[in-house]
């Protein structure tokens, strides 16, 4: 697609990761943007993320270079006692990038601002009626804003305009951000897990620097069931670091600093898909799209890749733009979450068959080639097309999507 679009009054409904890429994308491409959040200051919310290769590539479109904030990832690697049940490495001149939330909210933050968007914040969303084949959004104790052309539905997982009925998954997990130690041999360049069956699972993700602390650190977190994490404010705290430590003694040192449950932060998660991600000049992007368990460090990646998509296929006249949007990321989304659903029960679950599965046969058959290569693809993003009409690089080298 290569035609100037056709400017276009745009309102986003939420600043988060996919708000905040597609309302710098599409306000750079000479659409008139309003960004809409119901946080009287927007902030980003949570611990650390993986950025894959696909992604930053996005980045560099957006003109966010996030390396010099984030760890540069080359493994994933993760132990049930002494097995290795996960051994995944990215390409050597295509790894991935472990960065905090806020980091990388500040980088999409300055890339939508300078580029000229209208900001409205401290109320909610609640609605985006459709008047006259435009959209109004309405709001939460606030006057009304619009009409828009297009609303761009980035709210998430607690989307108030999304009709998506999403599963909930039995697990979660708690997540903190700690000071790397320097007690601690564990590499800088790793991901690096434990697991107890599938009932727990305790990780460590260097994630480099916050904005304005160059000191390095690590997002530390522990799977729960979905009903423990109710309880986590109750949680006593060093019965707990006990419990994790017993598990995996090298993590003790990354706990120290960890004083109250209230320094961990629950995460509930849930799996589900729009099978149509837009209705008349309404688009659905990022979890108000899709949503899967975090095992596969997608999440990040799945909101760039919308954000990109819908800014191309905008490209074209809005009746056909949509349908294009949805054309684009059908079969990338389809296969993730198939894959997401189908591993996330191995590594997140009460079930003591699947990890006996994922340690005696498929840990194995991980480490053959082609299916080593496979995992490769599969985390970084590239096991299909992430963009359908798009053609990717190859290598670190060349970092952003070719048209």
């Amino acid at each position: 697609m290569s035609t100037q679009p056709t400017p276009l009054t745009i309102g986003i409904v939420g600043a988060g990761i996919g708000g905040l890429a597609a309302a710098a994308l599409c306000a750079q491409s000479g659409h008139h943007v309003t960004l809409v959040e119901r946080f009287a200051t927007p902030q980003p919310l949570g611990s650390g993320l993986v950025l894959q290769p696909v992604g930053l590539a996005l980045l560099d479109e957006i003109g966010a270079d996030a390396r010099a904030l984030g760890a540069h990832i080359t493994q994933m690697l993760g132990h049930a006692g002494r097995r290795k049940v996960l051994d995944v490495a990215y390409k050597p001149d295509a790894p991935g990038l472990a960065i905090h939330r806020a980091s990388l909210f500040s980088l999409l933050w300055s890339a939508a601002t300078a580029a000229g968007i209208t900001l409205e914040t401290g109320a909610a969303c609640i609605d985006a009626p459709l008047t006259h084949n435009k959209r109004l959004i309405i709001r939460d104790n606030a006057d009304p804003l619009g009409p828009f052309d297009l609303v761009i539905d980035a709210s998430g997982a607690g989307s108030k305009l999304s009709p998506m009925q999403a599963r909930p998954l039995s697990f979660g997990a708690v997540w903190g951000t700690v000071p790397w130690p320097g007690d601690t041999d564990l590499p800088r360049n790793q991901l690096t897990q434990r697991y107890q069956a599938a009932r727990h699972m305790a990780g460590v993700l260097p994630i480099g620097q916050l904005p304005g602390n160059p000191t390095s650190h690590a997002a530390v977190f522990w799977s729960l069931p979905r009903a423990a994490l109710d309880d986590w404010p109750n949680q006593d705290l060093t019965a707990w670091k006990a419990e994790v430590t017993q598990l995996w003694p090298q993590m003790a040192p990354f706990l120290t600093t960890l004083h109250s449950p209230a320094d961990l932060t629950p995460a509930r998660y849930s799996h589900g898909t729009l099978r149509r991600p837009y209705t008349k000049a309404l688009a659905f992007i990022g979890d108000s799209a899709h949503r899967a368990s975090p095992q596969l460090g997608q999440g990040a990646n799945m909101a760039l890749l919308d954000a990109f998509a819908l800014r191309e296929a905008l490209r074209l006249p809005l009746p056909e733009a949509l349908p294009r949007y949805a054309q684009m990321r059908r079969w990338h989304v389809r296969a993730y979450q198939a894959m997401s659903a189908a591993f996330t029960p191995m590594y997140q679950s009460g079930s003591t068959t699947l990890p006996l599965l994922r340690d005696h046969l498929l840990a194995p058959m991980a480490t053959l080639w082609p299916i080593n290569r496979m995992l490769t693809a599969l985390v970084s993003g590239t096991m299909l097309p992430p963009v359908a009409g798009m053609h990717w690089p190859q290598s670190a080298g060349q970092p952003t999507p070719k048209r």
